[in-house]
């Protein structure tokens, strides 16, 4: 039998992402578990040369856009009839994930990747693979193009 308290299920509202959630939410209902989303906001690295962009109003934006959508898949998870709770954090996206892990002491990490390969996953790095490597609980990564193992 699995013994999950706490799914924590970090989302960058993504197709992978997404899809986490609905694994997160087969797991929630068959275990009893609950939910914690996570998005984590990156600061945006402000250029010392443009000064007239107003970096901090369009990080703001950003993060109201991020947590209408949060509460909006809160909601929704809680009208199953779910336990589901969830944070907006600003922050290194892996460092902040892991944080939240140990802060709540989940037990299960469910989260989407992007699959990145090459050059592109060496300059952007993997979220996933960091969240993984440091994580001292179980990790389900989800890619949007993968089989799924979920039934209707």
């Amino acid at each position: 039998m699995f013994k999950i308290n706490t799914i924590l299920c970090p989302v960058d509202f993504s197709d992978a992402a997404h899809k986490a959630v609905g694994y997160a939410k087969e797991f929630a209902a068959t275990t009893g578990a609950a939910i914690y989303l996570l998005h984590v906001v990156e600061p945006i690295p402000i250029p010392p040369v443009d000064a007239s962009l107003n970096y901090i109003q369009i990080e703001e934006e950003l993060e109201k856009a991020a947590e209408t959508d949060l509460n909006t898949l809160k909601d929704s998870l809680a009208s199953s009839g779910l336990k589901v709770d969830g944070s907006l954090e600003t922050g290194n996206p892996a460092d902040i994930i892991l944080e939240k892990a140990e802060e709540l002491q989940v037990n299960f990490i469910i989260m989407g990747s992007h699959g990145r390969k090459g050059l592109n996953r060496l300059i952007m790095g993997s979220v996933a693979d960091a969240v993984i490597r440091k994580s001292d609980c179980p990790v389900l990564i989800v890619k949007s193009d993968e089989k799924e193992f979920i039934g209707e």
